[in-house]
Protein backbone atom coordinates (compact mmCIF):
# COMPACT_ATOMS: atom_id res chain seq x y z
CA UNK A 1 0.00 0.00 0.00
CA UNK A 2 1.11 3.20 -0.70
CA UNK A 3 1.67 5.17 2.69
CA UNK A 4 2.24 9.01 2.17
CA UNK A 5 4.39 10.40 5.44
CA UNK A 6 4.85 14.00 6.89
CA UNK A 7 6.74 14.88 10.16
CA UNK A 8 2.84 16.43 11.45
CA UNK A 9 -0.40 14.87 10.39
CA UNK A 10 -3.22 17.49 11.82
CA UNK A 11 -6.50 15.32 11.91
CA UNK A 12 -9.45 17.90 11.45
CA UNK A 13 -10.02 21.14 9.73
CA UNK A 14 -11.66 23.19 12.14
CA UNK A 15 -9.80 26.85 13.26
CA UNK A 16 -7.88 25.00 15.84
CA UNK A 17 -6.58 22.43 13.05
CA UNK A 18 -5.84 25.37 10.72
CA UNK A 19 -4.17 27.50 13.54
CA UNK A 20 -1.41 24.90 14.37
CA UNK A 21 -1.37 24.00 10.51
CA UNK A 22 -0.17 27.59 9.70
CA UNK A 23 1.93 27.97 13.28
CA UNK A 24 4.55 25.65 11.99
CA UNK A 25 4.51 26.01 8.35
CA UNK A 26 5.53 29.81 9.63
CA UNK A 27 6.99 29.25 12.23
CA UNK A 28 9.14 26.35 12.40
CA UNK A 29 11.50 24.53 10.30
CA UNK A 30 9.49 21.38 9.85
CA UNK A 31 9.46 19.67 5.93
CA UNK A 32 6.08 17.97 5.59
CA UNK A 33 2.41 18.98 7.47
CA UNK A 34 -0.35 17.39 6.50
CA UNK A 35 -4.11 18.33 7.39
CA UNK A 36 -6.83 15.35 7.59
CA UNK A 37 -10.11 16.75 7.05
CA UNK A 38 -13.30 14.54 7.31
CA UNK A 39 -16.10 16.78 4.82
CA UNK A 40 -15.10 17.86 1.89
CA UNK A 41 -14.68 21.56 3.02
CA UNK A 42 -12.28 23.24 5.78
CA UNK A 43 -14.50 24.41 8.86
CA UNK A 44 -17.85 22.65 8.10
CA UNK A 45 -19.05 21.81 12.25
CA UNK A 46 -18.62 24.10 14.97
CA UNK A 47 -16.12 26.66 13.29
CA UNK A 48 -18.52 27.37 10.35
CA UNK A 49 -19.58 30.74 11.24
CA UNK A 50 -23.56 29.72 11.83
CA UNK A 51 -22.44 27.22 14.46
CA UNK A 52 -20.85 29.64 16.76
CA UNK A 53 -21.89 33.55 18.27
CA UNK A 54 -19.18 34.37 15.99
CA UNK A 55 -17.40 36.51 19.17
CA UNK A 56 -13.63 37.38 20.14
CA UNK A 57 -13.92 36.05 24.03
CA UNK A 58 -11.83 38.66 25.35
CA UNK A 59 -12.89 38.35 29.25
CA UNK A 60 -14.20 42.07 29.41
CA UNK A 61 -17.71 41.06 29.18
CA UNK A 62 -17.67 36.97 30.06
CA UNK A 63 -18.95 37.26 33.32
CA UNK A 64 -17.97 34.34 33.93
CA UNK A 65 -14.05 34.69 33.39
CA UNK A 66 -12.00 34.97 36.60
CA UNK A 67 -9.51 38.30 36.56
CA UNK A 68 -6.90 35.25 35.90
CA UNK A 69 -8.53 33.76 33.06
CA UNK A 70 -9.31 36.92 31.43
CA UNK A 71 -5.40 37.72 31.32
CA UNK A 72 -4.67 34.40 29.52
CA UNK A 73 -8.06 35.56 27.33
CA UNK A 74 -6.95 38.49 26.68
CA UNK A 75 -3.67 37.33 25.08
CA UNK A 76 -4.80 34.63 22.93
CA UNK A 77 -7.90 37.34 21.73
CA UNK A 78 -5.17 39.71 20.99
CA UNK A 79 -3.36 36.75 18.31
CA UNK A 80 -6.93 36.77 16.45
CA UNK A 81 -6.90 40.42 16.24
CA UNK A 82 -3.18 40.77 14.80
CA UNK A 83 -3.16 37.93 12.24
CA UNK A 84 -6.80 39.56 10.71
CA UNK A 85 -4.88 42.60 10.47
CA UNK A 86 -1.72 41.28 9.59
CA UNK A 87 -3.39 39.73 6.55
CA UNK A 88 -5.40 42.80 6.04
CA UNK A 89 -9.14 40.74 6.63
CA UNK A 90 -10.81 43.64 9.03
CA UNK A 91 -13.79 44.57 7.73
CA UNK A 92 -13.87 41.08 5.27
CA UNK A 93 -13.22 38.60 8.31
CA UNK A 94 -13.28 40.50 11.42
CA UNK A 95 -15.42 43.24 12.31
CA UNK A 96 -16.15 46.02 15.41
CA UNK A 97 -19.33 46.29 16.94
CA UNK A 98 -19.85 47.79 20.55
CA UNK A 99 -20.26 45.51 23.08
CA UNK A 100 -21.30 45.25 26.85
CA UNK A 101 -22.00 43.13 29.95
CA UNK A 102 -25.68 44.00 31.07
CA UNK A 103 -26.67 43.96 34.86
CA UNK A 104 -30.69 43.66 34.89
CA UNK A 105 -32.23 44.38 38.86
CA UNK A 106 -29.85 45.42 42.14
CA UNK A 107 -28.19 42.58 42.60
CA UNK A 108 -26.72 42.61 39.18
CA UNK A 109 -25.90 46.25 38.86
CA UNK A 110 -23.52 45.98 42.27
CA UNK A 111 -22.24 43.46 40.36
CA UNK A 112 -21.28 45.03 37.37
CA UNK A 113 -20.04 47.78 39.48
CA UNK A 114 -17.64 45.91 41.46
CA UNK A 115 -16.38 43.88 38.36
CA UNK A 116 -15.63 47.07 36.37
CA UNK A 117 -13.60 48.51 39.03
CA UNK A 118 -11.50 45.28 39.03
CA UNK A 119 -11.20 44.44 35.08
CA UNK A 120 -10.38 48.06 34.46
CA UNK A 121 -7.22 47.05 35.45
CA UNK A 122 -6.58 45.11 32.66
CA UNK A 123 -9.03 46.36 30.38
CA UNK A 124 -8.52 50.37 30.57
CA UNK A 125 -11.08 51.18 27.45
CA UNK A 126 -13.86 49.31 29.30
CA UNK A 127 -16.82 52.19 30.41
CA UNK A 128 -19.21 52.17 32.28
CA UNK A 129 -22.82 52.76 31.36
CA UNK A 130 -25.91 53.94 33.11
CA UNK A 131 -29.79 53.85 31.92
CA UNK A 132 -29.10 57.64 30.11
CA UNK A 133 -26.11 56.21 28.35
CA UNK A 134 -28.16 52.73 27.34
CA UNK A 135 -30.56 55.41 26.13
CA UNK A 136 -28.33 56.58 23.21
CA UNK A 137 -26.11 53.22 22.66
CA UNK A 138 -28.67 50.48 23.39
CA UNK A 139 -31.93 52.39 23.22
CA UNK A 140 -34.13 48.75 22.97
CA UNK A 141 -32.64 47.65 26.60
CA UNK A 142 -33.94 50.55 27.96
CA UNK A 143 -37.93 50.71 26.84
CA UNK A 144 -40.69 48.34 27.31
CA UNK A 145 -43.25 48.17 24.09
CA UNK A 146 -45.27 50.96 25.31
CA UNK A 147 -42.61 53.21 25.48
CA UNK A 148 -41.82 53.65 28.87
CA UNK A 149 -38.54 52.87 30.48
CA UNK A 150 -38.29 49.40 31.82
CA UNK A 151 -38.83 49.53 36.23
CA UNK A 152 -35.88 47.43 37.67
CA UNK A 153 -32.35 49.64 37.55
CA UNK A 154 -29.56 48.45 34.74
CA UNK A 155 -25.91 49.26 34.64
CA UNK A 156 -23.88 47.97 31.83
CA UNK A 157 -19.71 47.84 31.49
CA UNK A 158 -18.72 47.90 27.79
CA UNK A 159 -16.34 48.77 24.97
CA UNK A 160 -16.86 50.74 21.85
CA UNK A 161 -14.06 50.79 19.67
CA UNK A 162 -12.87 47.10 19.82
CA UNK A 163 -12.39 44.03 17.03
CA UNK A 164 -15.43 42.16 18.52
CA UNK A 165 -16.59 40.10 15.90
CA UNK A 166 -14.72 37.36 13.48
CA UNK A 167 -16.37 35.15 10.95
CA UNK A 168 -14.05 32.18 12.05
CA UNK A 169 -15.17 30.02 9.40
CA UNK A 170 -13.71 32.30 6.76
CA UNK A 171 -10.78 32.54 8.91
CA UNK A 172 -9.71 29.22 9.12
CA UNK A 173 -9.36 29.24 5.75
CA UNK A 174 -7.69 32.25 5.44
CA UNK A 175 -5.13 30.53 8.28
CA UNK A 176 -4.29 27.82 5.59
CA UNK A 177 -4.10 30.08 2.62
CA UNK A 178 -1.31 31.82 4.42
CA UNK A 179 0.29 28.35 5.65
CA UNK A 180 0.00 27.43 1.89
CA UNK A 181 1.92 30.32 1.10
CA UNK A 182 4.71 29.73 3.07
CA UNK A 183 8.48 28.27 1.26
CA UNK A 184 10.13 25.67 1.87
CA UNK A 185 7.43 23.19 3.37
CA UNK A 186 5.12 20.78 2.14
CA UNK A 187 1.43 21.36 3.47
CA UNK A 188 -0.80 19.30 2.39
CA UNK A 189 -4.60 18.93 2.95
CA UNK A 190 -6.70 15.93 2.27
CA UNK A 191 -10.50 16.59 2.21
CA UNK A 192 -12.99 13.63 2.44
CA UNK A 193 -10.88 11.67 4.79
CA UNK A 194 -12.09 10.24 7.89
CA UNK A 195 -9.52 9.27 10.42
CA UNK A 196 -10.50 5.58 10.98
CA UNK A 197 -7.39 4.31 13.50
CA UNK A 198 -4.44 5.88 14.85
CA UNK A 199 -1.91 3.69 15.46
CA UNK A 200 1.81 3.67 16.81
CA UNK A 201 4.00 0.99 14.87
CA UNK A 202 7.99 1.86 16.30
CA UNK A 203 8.87 5.79 16.56
CA UNK A 204 5.81 6.42 14.06
CA UNK A 205 2.08 6.63 14.14
CA UNK A 206 0.26 5.03 11.33
CA UNK A 207 -3.22 6.84 10.16
CA UNK A 208 -5.79 4.98 8.34
CA UNK A 209 -8.86 6.65 7.08
CA UNK A 210 -12.16 4.87 6.65
CA UNK A 211 -11.40 5.14 2.76
CA UNK A 212 -8.35 2.92 3.60
CA UNK A 213 -5.45 5.60 2.68
CA UNK A 214 -2.79 5.31 4.90
CA UNK A 215 -0.69 8.10 6.08
CA UNK A 216 2.60 8.21 8.33
CA UNK A 217 3.64 10.72 10.46
CA UNK A 218 6.44 11.28 13.43
CA UNK A 219 3.86 13.62 15.52
CA UNK A 220 0.15 13.54 15.44
CA UNK A 221 -2.51 15.79 16.95
CA UNK A 222 -5.69 15.28 16.79
CA UNK A 223 -8.11 18.56 16.47
CA UNK A 224 -11.56 16.95 15.95
CA UNK A 225 -13.79 18.39 18.25
CA UNK A 226 -15.88 15.51 20.32
CA UNK A 227 -14.55 12.64 18.01
CA UNK A 228 -10.38 13.61 19.75
CA UNK A 229 -12.08 12.04 22.82
CA UNK A 230 -13.58 9.38 20.75
CA UNK A 231 -10.11 8.65 19.12
CA UNK A 232 -8.35 9.02 22.09
CA UNK A 233 -10.17 6.08 23.67
CA UNK A 234 -10.04 3.68 20.55
CA UNK A 235 -5.77 4.41 21.30
CA UNK A 236 -6.52 3.30 25.35
CA UNK A 237 -5.87 7.61 26.00
CA UNK A 238 -8.26 9.41 28.55
CA UNK A 239 -10.46 6.30 29.65
CA UNK A 240 -10.85 9.15 32.82
CA UNK A 241 -13.06 11.05 30.52
CA UNK A 242 -16.55 10.80 28.99
CA UNK A 243 -17.54 13.44 26.47
CA UNK A 244 -21.39 15.51 27.27
CA UNK A 245 -22.13 16.75 23.42
CA UNK A 246 -23.81 20.06 24.40
CA UNK A 247 -25.75 21.81 21.37
CA UNK A 248 -26.43 25.34 21.09
CA UNK A 249 -29.50 26.55 19.37
CA UNK A 250 -30.38 30.28 17.91
CA UNK A 251 -32.87 32.57 17.87
CA UNK A 252 -33.36 35.59 14.73
CA UNK A 253 -35.20 38.64 14.96
CA UNK A 254 -36.60 40.20 11.49
CA UNK A 255 -34.70 43.36 11.83
CA UNK A 256 -31.83 44.89 13.64
CA UNK A 257 -32.66 44.86 17.57
CA UNK A 258 -29.17 45.87 19.15
CA UNK A 259 -26.21 47.81 17.56
CA UNK A 260 -23.63 45.02 19.38
CA UNK A 261 -23.01 42.76 21.33
CA UNK A 262 -24.84 42.66 24.84
CA UNK A 263 -24.13 39.53 26.95
CA UNK A 264 -25.64 38.84 30.31
CA UNK A 265 -24.40 38.00 33.86
CA UNK A 266 -23.58 34.44 34.35
CA UNK A 267 -25.53 32.38 36.86
CA UNK A 268 -22.14 30.62 38.56
CA UNK A 269 -24.19 27.62 39.44
CA UNK A 270 -24.59 27.41 35.33
CA UNK A 271 -21.93 25.26 33.71
CA UNK A 272 -22.88 27.20 30.20
CA UNK A 273 -23.30 30.30 28.53
CA UNK A 274 -26.05 33.08 29.66
CA UNK A 275 -28.19 34.50 27.14
CA UNK A 276 -26.74 36.91 24.75
CA UNK A 277 -27.64 38.90 21.71
CA UNK A 278 -24.89 39.34 18.76
CA UNK A 279 -25.18 41.20 15.43
CA UNK A 280 -25.20 38.45 12.63
CA UNK A 281 -22.53 39.52 10.02
CA UNK A 282 -24.09 36.67 7.87
CA UNK A 283 -27.35 37.70 8.48
CA UNK A 284 -27.65 41.37 7.35
CA UNK A 285 -26.74 42.58 11.00
CA UNK A 286 -29.74 40.67 12.08
CA UNK A 287 -29.81 39.97 16.02
CA UNK A 288 -29.28 36.71 16.82
CA UNK A 289 -30.47 36.01 20.28
CA UNK A 290 -29.03 32.65 22.12
CA UNK A 291 -27.30 29.95 22.70
CA UNK A 292 -29.18 27.73 24.13
CA UNK A 293 -28.34 24.32 25.70
CA UNK A 294 -29.32 20.95 25.21
CA UNK A 295 -27.51 17.85 25.40
CA UNK A 296 -27.95 15.64 22.03
CA UNK A 297 -26.64 11.85 22.00
CA UNK A 298 -24.49 12.48 19.31
CA UNK A 299 -21.39 14.10 18.28
CA UNK A 300 -21.54 16.15 15.25
CA UNK A 301 -24.98 18.58 14.87
CA UNK A 302 -26.62 18.36 11.21
CA UNK A 303 -24.91 15.65 10.04
CA UNK A 304 -26.05 11.99 9.75
CA UNK A 305 -25.01 8.83 12.69
CA UNK A 306 -22.73 9.92 15.28
CA UNK A 307 -24.69 8.07 18.09
CA UNK A 308 -23.35 5.35 18.19
CA UNK A 309 -19.65 7.51 18.36
CA UNK A 310 -21.72 9.59 21.26
CA UNK A 311 -22.41 6.22 23.69
CA UNK A 312 -18.54 5.01 22.97
CA UNK A 313 -16.98 8.65 24.17
CA UNK A 314 -19.70 9.30 26.88
CA UNK A 315 -17.68 6.51 28.46
CA UNK A 316 -20.43 5.60 30.97
CA UNK A 317 -20.34 3.84 34.20
CA UNK A 318 -21.26 4.64 37.51
CA UNK A 319 -18.58 8.04 38.16
CA UNK A 320 -20.78 9.43 35.23
CA UNK A 321 -23.82 8.87 36.94
CA UNK A 322 -22.86 10.17 39.77
CA UNK A 323 -21.71 13.25 37.57
CA UNK A 324 -25.55 13.97 36.02
CA UNK A 325 -26.60 13.22 39.20
CA UNK A 326 -24.76 16.04 41.20
CA UNK A 327 -25.76 18.30 38.45
CA UNK A 328 -29.12 17.67 38.38
CA UNK A 329 -29.60 17.40 42.40
CA UNK A 330 -29.56 21.00 41.80
CA UNK A 331 -32.60 22.74 41.11
CA UNK A 332 -31.21 25.98 39.46
CA UNK A 333 -29.04 23.26 36.98
CA UNK A 334 -32.44 20.90 37.07
CA UNK A 335 -34.88 23.46 35.66
CA UNK A 336 -32.43 24.84 33.26
CA UNK A 337 -32.04 21.58 31.70
CA UNK A 338 -36.05 20.95 31.44
CA UNK A 339 -36.44 24.85 30.14
CA UNK A 340 -33.42 24.82 27.36
CA UNK A 341 -35.04 20.98 26.29
CA UNK A 342 -38.36 22.92 26.01
CA UNK A 343 -36.78 25.63 23.64
CA UNK A 344 -36.53 22.91 21.21
CA UNK A 345 -40.09 22.12 21.36
CA UNK A 346 -42.61 23.86 18.49
CA UNK A 347 -45.10 26.12 19.53
CA UNK A 348 -43.61 26.13 23.19
CA UNK A 349 -40.06 27.06 22.10
CA UNK A 350 -40.81 30.95 21.11
CA UNK A 351 -43.15 31.89 23.69
CA UNK A 352 -40.79 30.83 26.46
CA UNK A 353 -37.22 32.23 24.55
CA UNK A 354 -38.86 35.42 24.50
CA UNK A 355 -39.73 35.48 28.16
CA UNK A 356 -35.45 34.46 28.66
CA UNK A 357 -34.98 37.19 25.97
CA UNK A 358 -36.94 40.04 27.23
CA UNK A 359 -34.39 40.49 29.91
CA UNK A 360 -32.04 42.10 27.41
CA UNK A 361 -34.69 43.73 25.04
CA UNK A 362 -37.93 44.06 27.26
CA UNK A 363 -40.36 44.80 24.00
CA UNK A 364 -39.50 41.62 22.54
CA UNK A 365 -42.20 39.78 21.01
CA UNK A 366 -42.69 36.65 20.23
CA UNK A 367 -43.51 37.62 16.00
CA UNK A 368 -40.16 39.45 16.71
CA UNK A 369 -38.37 36.12 16.21
CA UNK A 370 -38.03 33.00 14.50
CA UNK A 371 -35.72 29.58 15.53
CA UNK A 372 -32.62 30.07 13.12
CA UNK A 373 -32.86 26.99 11.24
CA UNK A 374 -29.51 25.19 10.81
CA UNK A 375 -27.43 27.38 13.30
CA UNK A 376 -25.67 26.38 16.32
CA UNK A 377 -23.11 23.39 16.54
CA UNK A 378 -21.91 20.73 18.99
CA UNK A 379 -19.32 21.76 22.24
CA UNK A 380 -18.35 18.69 23.38
CA UNK A 381 -18.35 18.95 27.48
CA UNK A 382 -15.32 16.96 29.07
CA UNK A 383 -16.69 14.77 31.85
CA UNK A 384 -13.82 14.16 34.44
CA UNK A 385 -14.34 10.53 36.13
CA UNK A 386 -11.32 10.86 38.34
CA UNK A 387 -12.66 13.72 40.21
CA UNK A 388 -16.36 13.24 39.43
CA UNK A 389 -16.91 16.77 38.29
CA UNK A 390 -17.78 18.51 34.80
CA UNK A 391 -14.69 20.42 33.65
CA UNK A 392 -14.70 23.50 31.84
CA UNK A 393 -12.74 24.83 29.39
CA UNK A 394 -9.91 23.06 26.83
CA UNK A 395 -9.19 20.06 27.52
CA UNK A 396 -5.73 18.41 26.29
CA UNK A 397 -4.46 14.80 26.90
CA UNK A 398 -0.47 14.37 26.05
CA UNK A 399 0.68 10.91 27.23
CA UNK A 400 4.01 12.13 26.25
CA UNK A 401 4.59 9.95 22.79
CA UNK A 402 4.22 12.29 20.09
CA UNK A 403 0.22 12.41 19.61
CA UNK A 404 -1.93 15.23 21.67
CA UNK A 405 -5.45 14.42 21.71
CA UNK A 406 -7.69 18.55 21.89
CA UNK A 407 -11.10 19.19 22.72
CA UNK A 408 -12.01 22.95 22.82
CA UNK A 409 -15.55 23.81 23.56
CA UNK A 410 -15.88 27.61 24.25
CA UNK A 411 -13.83 29.62 23.53
CA UNK A 412 -12.25 27.49 21.59
CA UNK A 413 -12.40 29.71 18.45
CA UNK A 414 -10.76 32.41 20.17
CA UNK A 415 -7.65 30.46 22.00
CA UNK A 416 -6.64 29.04 18.90
CA UNK A 417 -3.60 30.45 18.15
CA UNK A 418 -2.70 29.97 21.62
CA UNK A 419 -3.56 26.52 21.98
CA UNK A 420 -1.33 26.24 18.89
CA UNK A 421 1.50 27.96 20.00
CA UNK A 422 1.33 25.09 23.55
CA UNK A 423 1.17 22.11 20.96
CA UNK A 424 3.99 23.54 18.91
CA UNK A 425 6.69 23.79 22.13
CA UNK A 426 5.91 20.78 22.79
CA UNK A 427 5.82 19.36 18.99
CA UNK A 428 9.28 20.79 18.29
CA UNK A 429 10.87 19.26 21.39
CA UNK A 430 9.87 16.08 20.24
CA UNK A 431 11.06 16.54 16.69
CA UNK A 432 13.86 18.64 17.65
CA UNK A 433 12.61 21.65 15.60
CA UNK A 434 12.96 24.95 15.85
CA UNK A 435 10.26 27.34 16.85
CA UNK A 436 11.31 31.24 16.18
CA UNK A 437 9.43 32.26 19.36
CA UNK A 438 10.99 35.57 18.56
CA UNK A 439 9.13 36.04 15.26
CA UNK A 440 6.00 34.59 16.62
CA UNK A 441 5.62 36.99 19.74
CA UNK A 442 6.50 40.04 17.60
CA UNK A 443 3.85 38.88 14.78
CA UNK A 444 1.07 37.90 17.00
CA UNK A 445 1.36 39.02 20.56
CA UNK A 446 2.01 42.14 22.49
CA UNK A 447 4.94 39.97 24.69
CA UNK A 448 7.55 42.49 25.27
CA UNK A 449 10.27 39.17 24.71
Amino acid sequence: MNEKHYEVVIVGGGISGAALYYELAKYTNVKSICMLEKYEDLATLNTKGTSNSQTIHVGDIETNYTLEKAKITKRTAKMIEKFCLQYNLQDKVMFKHQKMALGVGEKEVEFIKNRYEEFKTIFPYLELWDKEDLKQLEPKLVYLDNGQERPEPILAMGAKDQYTTVEYGQMTKELAKAAQACENVVTDIFYNSEVDEIEQVGEKYKITTTAGTVFTADFVVVNAGAHSLYLAHKMGYGKHMGCLPMAGSFYITGGEFLNGKVYMVQNDKLPFAALHGDPDILADGKTRFGPTALMLPKLERYKPGTYLDFFKTLNLDGNIIKIFWDLLKDSDIRNYVLRNFLFEVPGLNKKLFVKDARKIVPSLKEEDIEYAKGFGGVRPQVLNKEEQKLMLGEASINPGTGIIFNMTPSPGATSCLGNAERDIQTIAEYLNLEFDRKQFLSDLTEDEE
